[in-house]
């Protein structure tokens, strides 16, 4: 499984089985939950997220024993995370198994896509504005655009190797209007695979995710165990991501972190 299906696997499959693209989601969270790694609570949560391009992307809950619940990655995070590592724009619909907590009402607000975004369950369809009435977003903070969009922050690094610049990568395109500490994660496991992770802020601050929340989560979405793990690389502009990826790596595996400082080309 690779944590996605493309928009034409996604109607052949719709077709075969005589359903539309919007009932094919809901027929395959059991498989996104099957992802799930929920250690505190035993909550098993799967999500899938539409693509602009018709794409079907998975998504599942990630939670670290012995580190603050605050780091848990929450299935519709991961699955619209998986969209955006993979080159996607926006998300238009987020097909989920349990109707979404606050936390991730507040996180999908900040989609460039957010009006349009609609968010269906196995028991019915709400939009997110029905979901989050009155909803505080970067628009109170006169912040345009949103999560998802293109972005390319002109930055650079020293070290040249494959494992730093996937990390750059993902910090070129991170997302960080408020505080501006553009940051990517990627990492190495011992098959060679390579996951990056880049950084998304939100308006409300709490739900942003961390550039290695977003690089586990897309490992555990590629097949791989954490325990896997042999090489890991930080890029940040500062240093507000240090303490919290190695406190959370450090719980996860035994790999070193590498920390590469990034400046602006401009």
């Amino acid at each position: 499984m690779r944590g996605l299906i493309s928009a034409e696997e996604a109607a052949r499959l719709a077709g075969e089985q005589g359903l539309d693209v919007a009932a094919l989601m809901i027929s395959l969270l059991p498989r996104a939950a099957k992802f799930a790694k929920p250690p505190v609570s035993q909550f098993y949560v799967g999500a899938i997220a539409r693509g602009a391009s018709g794409a079907l992307y998975f998504g599942a809950n990630v939670e670290f024993r012995g580190e603050a619940l605050s780091f848990t990655v929450h299935a519709e995070q991961s699955a619209i995370a998986n969209a955006w590592m993979r080159g996607e724009s926006g998300v238009d619909r987020v097909a989920v198994t349990a109707v979404p907590c606050g936390y991730c009402r507040q996180f999908m607000n900040e989609l460039a896509s957010a009006d349009g975004l609609t968010i269906q369950l196995p028991n019915g369809t709400n939009t997110l504005q029905e979901l989050l009435p009155n909803a505080f977003g970067p628009r109170n903070l006169a912040v345009g655009g949103g999560l998802m969009q293109r972005e390319e922050h002109g930055l650079e690094i020293d070290d040249g190797d494959e494992l730093a610049m996937a990390a750059l990568r993902a910090a070129r395109m991170s997302y960080a209007p408020y505080s501006k500490s553009y940051a990517g994660v990627a990492l190495r496991s011992s098959d060679g695979t390579i996951a990056t992770g880049a950084y998304a802020e939100n308006a409300a601050f709490n739900p942003s995710m961390s550039p290695l929340a977003v690089a586990l989560s897309q490992l555990n979405l590629q097949g791989r165990g954490f325990d896997s793990i042999t090489d890991a690389v930080l890029v940040r502009v500062d240093a507000l991501h240090t303490s919290a990826t190695l406190a959370v790596l450090g719980a996860v595996s035994r790999a070193p972190l590498r920390l590469i400082s990034a400046r602006n080309s401009g």
